[in-house]
């Protein structure tokens, strides 16, 4: 009889457990070899783990639940609990959003952390204005630039078809005298092969991960901008969670940022190896080059302070400290 009892008592907490389990579709705008969403699928399993099963996140991964510019609109709406996007595509929105996707603001990680410390408060008051709280954010490599011609100078980008994806990038492609077009990263490969686009600004992962040696011939290694993607959750959903699995959440999210940043530092020589490796020609910019893209990341920046206000000028302060 105790026997039975005892298996009794397990049995409903186990159907106790099972009916207080939630789950929640996080949308991310990345294939699943891409090291961020390599690192979302991480960080739902520490969470899945730490809570026993009492909150499971299923991963959509590539834009396949909600395309890459509609998933900050999905969490804030409450359609999904929570998701990963590219933080300056909500530059629009506030240019705050974008400081991290200027030219030549922030280019190693040293500087990208400290833009991050100075960033964070700002963002994330935005963000709760929306009902969103970050989660935590990973740096991308820093970005290059990929053509189908050898570049020496500014001149050379233009009236090339240029890919962008937020607003920043097309201002950038606007002042190079560049044609900008509006490209998600799992469209790349068709966009290069159809002649879309001729000239693109991203990581070196994005790159080797679209197998760029397949369609462009030239990585120059400008190091442009260390631009992060955010991982949000909406607050309501949050806030529903018991104490404890919201700890756990928490929790997670911290060990990924820290996993998300060291596994962007090592992407960097990585992934430039890899399109070495196969056919593509890396060259380090010429100073000619080099002089023109700082010279319209400098008017970008004044152009940013004009429109970020008091919020821009605290943003930078703080980061000059």
């Amino acid at each position: 009889m105790t026997r039975y009892f005892t298996g009794a008592v397990a049995a409903l907490a186990g159907m106790a457990m099972q009916v207080q389990a939630e789950a929640w579709d996080m949308p991310t705008p990345y294939p699943d070899a891409t090291f961020h969403t390599v690192n979302v699928h991480e960080f739902a399993k520490d969470v899945n783990e730490a809570t026993d099963g009492a909150l499971e996140i299923k991963v959509h991964s590539a834009g396949s639940l909600f395309k890459h510019p509609e998933i900050s609109k999905a969490v804030r709406s409450g359609q999904v609990p929570a998701g990963e996007f590219f933080l300056s595509l909500l530059a629009n929105d506030n240019p705050v959003f974008g400081a991290d996707s200027l030219p030549f603001l922030a280019t190693s990680y040293d500087q990208a952390e400290r833009l991050w410390a100075a960033q964070k408060d700002v963002i994330s008051d935005l963000l709760d204005e929306q009902g969103m709280m970050v989660l935590y954010a990973v740096p991308w490599p820093p970005q290059g630039l990929y053509t189908t011609k050898e570049i020496t100078s500014v001149d050379d980008l233009s009236g090339l078809k240029f890919r962008t994806y937020n607003a920043t990038l097309e201002e950038f492609a606007n002042l190079a005298g560049a044609a900008p077009t509006q490209v998600e990263v799992p469209d790349i490969p068709q966009a290069f092969s159809t002649g879309r686009v001729e000239a693109m600004i991203t990581s070196p992962s994005t790159g080797a991960n679209s197998k760029a040696w397949d369609f462009l011939s030239h990585y120059t290694d400008i190091q442009a901008w260390i631009p992060k993607n955010v991982v949000v959750v909406n607050k309501r959903a949050f806030q529903r969670l018991d104490e404890g699995v919201q700890q756990a959440v928490l929790d997670a999210a911290a060990k990924a940022e820290t996993r998300g940043w060291e596994m962007s530092r090592a992407e960097t020589d990585e992934k430039v190896a890899i399109l070495e490796e196969n056919g593509i020609t890396v060259v380090e910019p010429s100073d000619e080059l080099m002089e023109g893209l700082r010279d319209i990341g400098a008017q970008m920046l004044e152009n940013w302070k004009a429109d970020a206000g008091d919020a821009g000028a605290a943003l930078l302060d703080a980061y000059q400290q």
